[in-house]
């Protein structure tokens, strides 16, 4: 199961009600923020949730209502003794900015920060998911992100059983989905196997619509994505490079997903929030507004 809990969802400026940007993603013992806003950390403890968990923090761009919460974080991560290695990236520039973040602190305690500097493409894999980064299109380097669960795969027991195959360690490739040697015989996996496709979220914070925004929504299960002006604006959202409510609706639709989470809404319409979800509805139905503290399973 992967569960969402979306600590910020503001715009540039904080309301009473919303925070700066930042969004967790969990997944067994991965717990990935994407983006920091100013008061992540608080928000944490809001939430309820425990910050030295994290294991990787993923920057979509260096504007400061996405990346003021770090300096804060982290030095709450290292007071706490923060003891693995936390991987942050980012796109072209991270470790100068990050540097000149660390730089005008004194730190009582130290923590380990590996500062990845990334493209687009797959940049983390392990066994169970890979993260991808697509290029976004803003007035400073901007990267959107999917998170791609890999499938599994479910064992037709009673198949092999009349191939004399009985439970044991030797199941280990075909649970992977992989041919399987057991008696000197290859037990094909495409023949006992049947695929449960994985779960892909995908985060679209601050560009100008662009085809990747369709890329990288490809057949998302969910995508989290910024509705900063109403369309009516749309000629400001072109000037400062973010989306209108119809824009990322466009993209989830022509992208196959499922579901769209609307996020990074202009202070302009607080408290008349049902504008922005009323826009992106006439594009694309299944469509909400993220809250503060909301949380989701996928």
């Amino acid at each position: 199961m992967v569960e969402l809990t979306f600590l910020g969802t503001s715009h540039a400026v904080p309301t009473k009600d919303r925070n700066q940007v930042s969004i967790l993603l969990s997944y067994g013992s991965e717990n990935i923020l994407i983006d920091c806003g100013e008061g992540t950390q608080r928000q944490f403890k809001i939430a309820g949730l425990n910050a030295q968990k994290l294991t990787k923090i993923l920057i979509t761009h260096w504007h400061g209502d996405h990346i003021l919460g770090l300096p804060g974080l982290l030095q709450t991560l290292a007071l706490g003794n923060y003891s693995k290695a936390l991987d942050i990236y980012g796109p072209r520039g991270t470790k100068k900015y990050l540097e000149a973040i660390l730089s005008m602190f004194i730190f009582r305690e130290k923590i380990k920060v590996d500062v990845h500097e990334i493209d687009e493409g797959n940049f983390f894999e392990n066994k169970d998911f890979f993260l991808e980064a697509y290029r976004m299109d803003h007035v400073s380097p901007c990267l959107a992100y999917s998170f791609v669960q890999k499938p599994k795969f479910r064992v037709n027991m009673a198949k092999l059983k009349k191939e004399g195959v009985e439970q044991g360690p030797w199941l280990k490739e075909i649970q992977e989905g992989k041919d399987m040697k057991f008696k000197n015989k290859i037990i094909s996996a495409k023949k006992f196997t049947s695929p449960i496709p994985g779960k892909k979220i995908t985060f679209i914070l601050d560009t100008a619509f662009n085809k990747n925004c369709v890329e990288a929504s490809k057949n998302a299960d969910i995508v989290v994505g910024e509705a900063c002006f109403l369309d009516e604006r749309k000629d400001l959202a072109e000037e400062r490079k973010h989306l209108t409510a119809k824009e990322i609706a466009t993209a989830a639709k022509k992208a196959g997903a499922k579901r769209l989470i609307l996020l990074h809404i202009s202070q302009r319409y607080s408290g008349k929030e049902k504008l922005v979800l009323d826009e992106a509805r006439k594009t694309f139905k299944n469509s909400e507004l993220a809250k503060d503290f909301m949380k989701i399973e996928v």
